[in-house]
Order: C-alpha cells, then sequence, then structure tokens
C-alpha cells in the first residue's frame, strides 16, 4: 500500500455549511417542498394554500395589519416601501446604523423623495435623543416617515425600536415610523404593533428560511390611510390590491411565484407551528452569546480581534460583525471555506472593497435553520484556520462558546 504521509487531506469534503446573512440555511423541508411540478395557478390547492399562508404571514411579523407580497428580493421591497409612502419631494428622515441604512436612503433619494440622513456610524446605535431633538424641530411636519432597519446587516447593529417610537412620540412628531427587518424577521424579537411600528419590509432568504425572490411588507391601516394620496405609486408596487386582492392574481400582479410559495409555506408551519417564534428568539439569543464569548476570548489575546459592537444591547441575534485586522480576516475566511467547507461573510461597508483596510473584517451568520453544532462548528474551523495562519488569539474561544450553550 503506498504511502499517504506526503498528501494533504481535503477536510472540507462533505455538506457545506453557508455562514453568511443570507441567503441562510435552507431546511431540506423547504427544499423538497419546492421540488413538485407547476401548479394550477387559477383555482384549486395553491390559491387555497395561500388564503390560509396570510394570517401566518402576519404572525411571524406580530401584526394584526395588512400585508403585501412581492416577486422581489429586499432591494426591491425597499422600493416598494417608498412607492406606497411618499410622493415626489416627500420628507424621509433616514437613521442610518451601517452600510444598509445608507442604501435605503439612496434607493428613496433616487426616487425623487427629498432624503434626510442621520448617520450614526459603523459601530454606535441611534442616539434617541438626537432623532427626539430633530423630530421636535420640524414644526411644520415635513418629514412624512422615519426610515431605520432593525438590524443593519453589514454593521450588525440592532435598533431600539420600541425607544426608537417613544422618541418619536416624546417629540410629539406625526412622522410614520418604516422599519427594515430583512435581516431580523424571524430572528431577533420583533413586535410590529406593539412597538408602534407603521410599515415593516423584509425579504424570504434570511430567518424565513426560503430561496432569495420573496419579499413582503407589512402597513398599518394608518399608514393605508395616511398614503393614499402618494405618487409614486405604480400599478406593480401598490400594496392596495396585493393586500386585499379580489382575484388571485392580484396578490401578484401576476403570475404566482410557485414554488416560493410551496417553500415558504413549510417554512411558516416550522417557524409558527412547530418552534414557535418565541422560541426562535430564545434559540437565536443562545447561538448569538456563544459566537460573542468565542470573540471575546480570541480578543483576549490580540487586541485586533474585536466584535464591532461594543454592548451586547446594540447587537443583532441574527450576524455578528467583526475585525480582526488586515489581512487577517480575508485570509481566514479564504482558509475556512477552502480547507473546512465554512463560508463565512464579508466585512460589508467597513472599508471600500479596494482600501486593503476592507481586508480586516468579517461577518459570522446564526440565522434561521442554524443548531448548536453548526454555530460550535463554525467556531472551531475559525480557530482552526487562525492556527493554520498563525493568527495570533487569546485561548479558550471554544470553551467559553460551550459553556454559553450548555448553560441555556
Amino acid at each position: 500500500m503506498a504511502s499517504t504521509s506526503n498528501t494533504t487531506p481535503d477536510l472540507s469534503r462533505g455538506r457545506p455549511y453557508l455562514a453568511i446573512p443570507g441567503p441562510s440555511v435552507m431546511p431540506d423541508r423547504v427544499l423538497n417542498a419546492m421540488h413538485r411540478g407547476a401548479p394550477n395557478i387559477y383555482a384549486g390547492a395553491l390559491p387555497d394554500m395561500v388564503a390560509a399562508m396570510w394570517p401566518d404571514l402576519r404572525a411571524v411579523a406580530c401584526t394584526s395589519q395588512h400585508v403585501a407580497a412581492y416577486i422581489a428580493n429586499g432591494h426591491a421591497v425597499w422600493e416598494a416601501a417608498n412607492a406606497n409612502l411618499f410622493s415626489r419631494g416627500d420628507r424621509a428622515l433616514v437613521l442610518a446604523t451601517g452600510r444598509f441604512g445608507l442604501s435605503w436612503a439612496e434607493s428613496a433619494k433616487a426616487m425623487g423623495i427629498d432624503v434626510e440622513v442621520m448617520d450614526f456610524g459603523k459601530s454606535s446605535p441611534i442616539d434617541m435623543s438626537r432623532v427626539e431633538d430633530r423630530l421636535r424641530a420640524d414644526g411644520e411636519g415635513r418629514i412624512k416617515a422615519v426610515l431605520t432597519t432593525h438590524v443593519d446587516t453589514a454593521s450588525s447593529i440592532r435598533t431600539d425600536v420600541p425607544a426608537l417610537r417613544a422618541a418619536m412620540d416624546a417629540a410629539g412628531h406625526g412622522a410614520l415610523l418604516a422599519v427594515d427587518c430583512i435581516a431580523s424577521l424571524g430572528c431577533d424579537e420583533y413586535r410590529m404593533d406593539d412597538w408602534g411600528v407603521d410599515v415593516t419590509v423584509a425579504a424570504s432568504q434570511k430567518g424565513l428560511m426560503t430561496p432569495p425572490g420573496m419579499g413582503f411588507v407589512w402597513f398599518s391601516e394608518r399608514a393605508r390611510q395616511r398614503c393614499e394620496g402618494s405618487d409614486l405609486r405604480t400599478p406593480y408596487w401598490a400594496w392596495g390590491p396585493r393586500a386585499e386582492p379580489s382575484e388571485f392574481w392580484q396578490y401578484w400582479d401576476g403570475t404566482a411565484p410557485t414554488h416560493h410559495l410551496f417553500g415558504l409555506r413549510e417554512a411558516l408551519t416550522m417557524i409558527l407551528h412547530e418552534e414557535g417564534l418565541e422560541n426562535i428568539w430564545a434559540r437565536h439569543e443562545v447561538l448569538a452569546r456563544a459566537v460573542w464569548a468565542a470573540f471575546d476570548a480570541w480578543g483576549a489575546g490580540n487586541p485586533r480581534i474585536a466584535l464591532n459592537v461594543a454592548d451586547p444591547a446594540h447587537r443583532s441575534r441574527a450576524v455578528t460583525a467583526a475585525r480582526l485586522g488586515a489581512p487577517d480576516a480575508t485570509r481566514l475566511r479564504d482558509w475556512t471555506e477552502r480547507q473546512a467547507g465554512v463560508t463565512l461573510g464579508i466585512g460589508l461597508g467597513m472599508a471600500a472593497p479596494d482600501d486593503p483596510a476592507w481586508h480586516g473584517f468579517l461577518r459570522v451568520a446564526h440565522m434561521g435553520h442554524v443548531n448548536a453544532h453548526m454555530t460550535l462548528g463554525a467556531l472551531a474551523a475559525m480557530e482552526a484556520g487562525m492556527i493554520a495562519l498563525d493568527i495570533p488569539h487569546g485561548s479558550g474561544a471554544l470553551r467559553a462558546a460551550a459553556e454559553v450553550i450548555g448553560r441555556a
């Protein structure tokens, strides 16, 4: 038998793990539900299934209000929200805590909306007192809506939405509140009605565990009435016929996204009728804290390693942004994908792609269909990569993460 002593084993063989903040891991049950022939789109099982699914779409956002669905990604539901909320020249106040807040502002500005941005940086939460002061200064009530991200997928900052609503109420301002939950829905606790949110946007490919291609806008009756005259609304983006269709095709303004619907039906069953939203929020809390514990331990031996958000209260439970220092984050991401079958997220928006500093940031997703062994496995692969690449790091990270999970 030939010797294999000089052979470098390929340890990436087996099922890969996509630990990026979307698309998230798709459950086999969701994929199997989609693996079928095309259905009748005019009558029968598909329309019946969709009619029964709309209450679950409301439930996942914790709302009794309206919901419109689109064949679209997250950027498209920004446009859907913009088109229904605003007329040309209306003012939006965007509260940005990372790249995706700024992107929503750019989307609105490109549509002819008068956009004012309060940028709180890449690592800091919204300063609610500044928001209250700004709204108090708007004595003429020119600001029609406040737009923000619940979780900015790039920075992993989580906004305290109830505190934001309280600041708006304290200012006595009548602006609508619109929240991007694309990264957080089905991961972080979110209660649209209880928190006084008027518009929520989300997409299928993260906490909802369904392939990219569907987007959703939930909107309050207050928002519907306030925005009836919005002149940016077009037939495709109009939320009214989608929320209250008289014929099945109006849900989509045309042909239904048939196979996405089969997958989404299975995902919503898993989320709402099996695990339950509060249990899902608790699972994501534990997995996030395990990731944070590992980074804290690694950073004790190398101050270049640190979490992007200092205060745990302001961190997402769906994704964690961190820095390792350039070029070590890129080196580690390359190693874990190539040698261990684990794909980590790029450090989006933390530096320009042509800036050498870009290679110092990464993100670890722990959203959706993820459990303890997947998270612990990703962390172990990262530590193996640090060892292989001689990246200095503190000890005890895996034990710290295991203790979080073991004591949950």
